[in-house]
């Protein structure tokens, strides 16, 4: 299943998707971020999909950023538009249901990096350069970097990055908590297949609740987030996969999740 626009196949439970610009860096126009947004839909209802890989054609970048030629003859709501766009196809992956790994090959500047963050883990290539260099275009970042970043990173990062417009490696954007780890290139597309296939065998529910939680968490208060933990956690004791995953403990084998 692809289109002009992204690659999509499914093995074993994990589709990939691969944004498919590569003569323009994977660049995200308008089109692009409307096909993500239908690709991601159709992940989440898919029984069959319980990971999502998210990456970009080619070797040199996941996605270089926003397709700076559609936006130079943007007007002000326009421009505003667009960023709603962006922001909305993001938020949909961020509360996605299922795990969505970002695996960041070459450049992730701009909206590339706003895009990975977005994801719930991110795997970058060692040669990975990630950044927002919107103020050398006189822009700010419009899919939500500014707020993504902060809450990654910390303020201090978050100001130089933005400030500045100086892209970072994968190292130092592990340091500072954008990326879980850091691989050489020649090893992404296979250490990422492993965490994802991990995922996969993984209790669907309990995946989902744990995202819930995560999420809810980060933009609410403890007592809230810690109420909210408790009902899903009370919840789990309802799912074939709570007995099926407690049982297999108990007779020392290996739990088989079927996400009942």
């Amino acid at each position: 299943m692809s289109t002009s626009l992204l690659l999509i196949s499914t093995e074993a439970g994990v589709r990939t998707i691969t944004i498919n610009r590569p003569d323009k860096l994977n660049a995200l126009n308008s089109a692009t971020l409307d096909a993500l947004h239908q690709a991601f839909g159709e992940a989440a209802g898919d029984d069959a999909v319980r990971v999502i890989v998210l990456t970009g054609a080619g070797e040199k970048a996941f996605v270089a950023g926003a397709d700076i030629s559609e936006m130079n003859t943007l007007s002000a709501v326009q421009g505003r538009d667009f960023s709603l766009r962006g922001q909305r196809m993001m938020r949909f992956v961020e509360k996605m249901p299922k795990p969505v790994i970002a695996a960041i090959n070459g450049f992730a500047l701009g909206g590339g990096l706003e895009l990975a963050m977005c994801c719930h883990l991110r795997i970058a290539a060692d040669n990975a350069k990630l950044g927002q260099p919107e103020i050398n275009l006189g822009l700010i970042p419009g899919f939500g970097g500014s707020q993504r970043l902060l809450r990654l990173a910390g303020r201090a990062a978050t100001l130089e990055m933005c400030l500045t417009g100086a892209p970072i490696t994968a190292e130092r954007a592990r340091e500072l908590g954008v990326v879980n780890r850091v691989v050489p290139a020649a090893e992404l597309a296979a250490e990422t297949g492993k965490l994802a296939a991990s995922l996969a065998n993984a209790a669907p529910l309990a995946l989902r609740a744990m995202l819930d939680c995560i999420h809810i968490g980060g933009e609410c208060g403890i007592e809230e987030g810690l109420e909210y933990e408790s009902a899903q956690f009370g919840l789990m004791f309802s799912t074939e996969d709570m007995r099926e995953g407690t049982g297999a403990f108990l007779e020392k084998r290996k739990p088989v999740f079927q996400g009942r």
